[in-house]
């Protein structure tokens, strides 16, 4: 067990910081079935609250071990520890964006740039295989999100 841990304390620790950020982000922000959210319009393909909670842990976890992965390289992943970076940074705003502020629009433009930034670390990531595989779900969860993040502007502007 100890040498377990030893092995894969960075892809633990990555994994415990990311979920703990997430956690921090969405409580703090409020995130969830508040009466601003409940009143909103909401397109037809809005999954019900329980799924993002879950969805998000896993995907949390999964970047956390990607992380992991990059700073035991970090000296042939400089770059890429940059662009998780910045694309984490840009993950943890979207729920106060859009939840704690109610800025709909401003929202939908972090997760345009947080799409452009993970497509630009997905990109640099091919050489590292298990970071770019840790990553595909989140992209297209993302991806998802961008949609409808897009279809909450348009059904509340």
């Amino acid at each position: 067990m100890i040498s377990f841990l030893k092995k894969y304390s960075p892809e633990i620790f990555g994994a415990l910081l990311c979920l703990s950020l997430g956690l921090l982000s969405g409580y703090l922000s409020n995130s969830g079935n508040t009466q601003w959210f409940i009143n909103l319009n909401k397109p037809e393909f809005n999954p019900p609250s329980w799924v993002f909670a879950p969805v998000w842990t896993v995907l949390y976890l999964m970047m956390g071990v990607a992380l992991g992965k990059l700073w035991k390289v970090r000296e042939l992943s400089g770059t890429l520890l940059t662009l998780f970076a910045i694309q984490m940074f840009l993950n943890l705003m979207w729920s106060p964006l859009f939840f704690y502020f109610h800025q709909i629009d401003l929202a939908l433009m972090c997760l345009m740039l947080l799409w452009i930034f993970l497509l630009s670390f997905m990109t640099l990531a091919r050489r590292v295989r298990i970071v770019y595989m840790l990553f595909v779900p989140y992209l297209l969860w993302v991806s998802f999100a961008l949609t409808l993040n897009y279809s909450f502007f348009k059904l509340n502007s």
